[in-house]
């Protein structure tokens, strides 16, 4: 049985990571698992990507030009970092023909990567990892407060459009269309991301299963506090806050203005001489924000060891995020025994369980949240107990083997059902 990953890119934000570290757990349990990318980051041998400037150069090109058609909509929300339409036509379906694979796992395809239309035309069974909720809306990647996915959008709030039959209309008719009679399996990393997509009119037709993000234990996991400051140049003295994701303070869905009004609630728990923030995924602004801590910037962090690393070096992680499907960060921080607080919103649920190896807050309150951090780090035998229960659950539910050995039985099933 021969799998084909097909995903934007290989390394970089948290879907190519994880789409990168479900091919690497296949490759571990023997399958024959080929990755196809439009962008390589790695020298993987394993990834396909353009080799020549020419194609490279396109492929850079390609986000861009594919944000061309919101340029009709100059009331558009431009807090909003991507909303994808997926018109550019390109070669990929070629391509795919020529590996050949059995089963075409999906990932995160946008990016200009693959046509909307491009899906109807692969032949082969699909099993589409979603990474967000982009498969079956008529843009945008995450809703916010929007449920027009629920029949056939139109009148996009995220456009600034009071229309009907706007772009978000035009690309759900064009999904409709092109995705209905597909071979296709829909695999979710959280429940609320399956909720949503059984719910949506797209989907609610097709199966959908919950599998959640794998990573290797062996990678992510506890390092001495100590020796991990001293390499990333971090005191040792002070108990350390950290928040991060891919554009942290930039993408207003991670919840970087909710961080900043719950540090001030912190204030009037905790000592703003014992706490200090680090912030990775973002550097330093030209004017310093006051956050009523000390706050270091680190910049981008993409390799494992230095994520393990940061996750390792402090006492608490904090994901703010407002809406949000299995987010790396926290699975990571859990690997490296780093207890986290964050808001009871989309798949954290599946991640924290309250009180017992985390803290979830009530939704976008951000007294609760700092509420949330303090009880955290202020009881020392609760929080060595905190450290042990989040390694325990994220080795027990979301071990890359275990995400591999599931991926496999429903490749093995599609192909067992094709033979009948």
């Amino acid at each position: 049985m021969k799998i084909l990953i097909v995903s934007a890119k290989d390394l970089g934000g948290g879907a190519a990571r994880a789409a990168y570290r479900l091919h690497q757990g296949l490759l571990a349990q023997k399958a024959s698992s080929q990755m196809l990318v439009q962008n390589k980051q790695g020298d993987d041998y394993t990834v396909i990507a353009p080799t020549s400037k020419v194609g490279r150069g396109i492929a850079a090109l390609k986000p861009a030009l594919d944000r061309l058609p919101l340029a009709l909509y100059p009331q558009r929300d431009t807090t909003i970092n991507i909303y994808s339409s997926q018109w550019l036509p390109n070669k990929i379906i070629s391509k795919i023909r020529q590996i050949n694979p059995d089963i075409i796992n999906l990932h995160w395809v946008c990016g200009g990567f693959m046509p909307i239309e491009a899906l109807g035309q692969l032949k082969k069974p699909l099993v589409w990892t979603l990474h967000d909720m982009w498969a079956f809306t008529g843009g945008c990647h995450y809703s916010g407060k929007c449920d027009r996915y629920l029949q056939s959008c139109g009148a996009c709030p995220q456009l600034g459009s009071n229309h009907s039959w706007d772009l978000s209309r035009w690309n759900w008719q064009r999904k409709a269309r092109a995705w209905k009679d597909l071979n296709l399996t829909i695999v979710t990393p959280s429940k609320w991301l399956a909720n949503c997509a059984q719910a949506s009119s797209l989907f609610q037709d097709f199966p959908v299963k919950v599998i959640g993000n794998g990573i290797d234990p062996q990678i992510y996991q506890p390092h001495p506090t100590e020796l991990a400051r001293k390499i990333l140049n971090l005191p040792r003295d002070k108990k350390i806050i950290l928040f991060g994701a891919f554009d942290s303070t930039q993408d207003r869905r991670k919840g970087f203005f909710l961080l900043r009004s719950a540090l001030q609630s912190l204030q009037q728990l905790e000592s703003t001489e014992e706490i200090e923030l680090v912030i990775f995924g973002a550097s330093a602004p030209v004017d310093p924000l006051d956050f009523g801590f000390k706050a270091h910037y680190t910049g981008k962090l993409n390799d494992d060891v230095s994520l393990s690393l940061i996750y390792s070096a402090a006492d608490l992680f904090v994901a703010p995020s407002v809406q949000d499907n299995l987010p790396n960060t926290v699975l990571e921080s859990m690997f490296c025994g780093t207890p986290c607080a964050a808001f009871n919103i989309g798949g954290m649920p599946d991640l924290i369980d309250h009180q017992q190896n985390g803290y979830l807050a009530q939704a976008f309150l951000p007294e609760d949240l700092a509420q949330g951090i303090h009880w955290i780090l202020s009881d020392t035998d609760r929080y060595h107990q905190l450290r042990i229960q989040s390694r325990h659950k994220a080795i027990a539910q979301f071990s890359l083997e275990q995400q591999a050995q599931k991926y496999l039985r429903i490749c093995d099933d599609l192909c067992s059902n094709l033979a009948l």
